[in-house]
């Protein structure tokens, strides 16, 4: 009888870890994600200010990348970007900031998932001439901060980057900012500074971005 309820509650046991297993698999599921973007009637504008005065426009879209823009207007309203440097300029393809260190290999200390075709994501954002996407690493899910602003057409990089947004006004501002004389590491000679970067969410209050450690 002894070994029979032994029996009994090691079953017992083993359904409740395969629920919890279950359970905790689920969550994890639910935390990829964000469905938010459905709810949104008006997309979010961002504004980035350069130190000259000159500003860059962008119309940013939920619906196309949502944890994306969610990552970035998180970002924009803790001023993470304020004061940083556009670090990466290549003419005929795009401009790069975001990077606290502003050396290419900076960023806020966490990842988000790629939201891309090539990583289970359905992105259709073409990789066209002011079209914003995101940076990141060989790793699909290595997005942090960091940004590029396209010059020209590269629709190479269409399904492999998130693109999210696309600017409305100041392309001859990136176009300023591409042109500046480089360095062999296509850094700027001159630094080409972002005083602020701001957004009009349009009422909306956008959920924190679900991040990877």
């Amino acid at each position: 009888m002894k070994k029979y309820y032994q029996i009994v509650l090691f079953t017992v046991l083993i359904v409740i870890l395969a629920a919890c297993g279950k359970e905790t698999a689920e969550n994890k599921e639910q935390e990829t994600t964000v469905n938010y973007a459905e709810e949104v009637t008006e997309n979010p504008i961002v504004t980035i200010t350069m130190e000259n005065d000159e500003k860059i426009v962008i119309e940013l879209e939920p619906k196309t990348a949502p944890n994306t823009v969610a990552n970035f207007i998180s970002l924009v309203e803790d001023g993470f970007y304020d004061g940083l440097i556009f670090h990466r300029v290549i003419p005929g393809f795009m401009i790069q900031g975001g990077d606290p260190d502003g050396t290419g290999m900076g960023g806020p200390d966490y990842a988000i998932k790629g939201e891309f075709t090539s990583n289970g994501f359905e992105n259709t954002l073409t990789h066209e001439r002011g079209v914003i996407s995101m940076a990141r690493s060989q790793d699909p899910d290595s997005a942090g901060s960091q940004f590029f602003i396209m010059t020209e057409q590269a629709t190479h990089l269409d399904g492999d980057y998130a693109a999210f947004g696309k600017v409305t006004e100041g392309m001859e501002t990136v176009d300023e900012i591409v042109a500046a004389e480089r360095a062999e590491n296509d850094k700027p000679l001159e630094d080409q500074k972002i005083k602020t970067v701001e957004v009009d969410t349009k009422g909306f209050d956008y959920p924190e971005p679900v991040i990877q450690k």
